[in-house]
């Protein structure tokens, strides 16, 4: 019953902006951390950010922070990702992730269909 449905992604310019969207259902999702996942065509999976029950604490990859914020709305049981400073090798699938800690994106079975964000000139 679990469903996570991403949405938002699309083509933009270095440099540009994307804001993404996932809408969970079919569990209680302000009782889990929520990640960002994304990968490349040909690439294993990169996990991007993670965000705690509440959303008090975050986690980023190196990749990209300072760049990217992970950010929820537990009353809209929705999770977003606000990308910034965009770079042609941000370039990817981007996956929402139920999580049980940060950093977890290992049970597939918990991710999304993937909204496609693809950065180029």
């Amino acid at each position: 019953q679990v469903q996570l449905v991403e949405s938002g992604g699309g083509l933009v310019q270095p440099g540009g902006s994307l804001r993404l969207s996932c809408a969970a259902s079919g569990f209680a999702f302000n009782t889990w951390y929520m990640s960002w996942v994304r990968q490349a065509p040909g690439k294993g999976p990169e996990w991007v950010a993670t965000i705690d029950t509440g959303g008090s604490s975050t986690r980023y990859a190196g990749s990209v922070k300072g760049r990217f914020i992970i950010f929820r709305d537990n009353a809209k049981n929705t999770l977003y990702l606000q990308m910034s400073s965009l770079k042609p090798e941000d370039t990817a699938l981007y996956y929402c992730a139920r999580s049980s800690y940060f950093g977890d994106i290992t049970n597939r079975e918990y991710w999304g269909q993937g909204t496609q964000v693809t950065v180029s000139s």
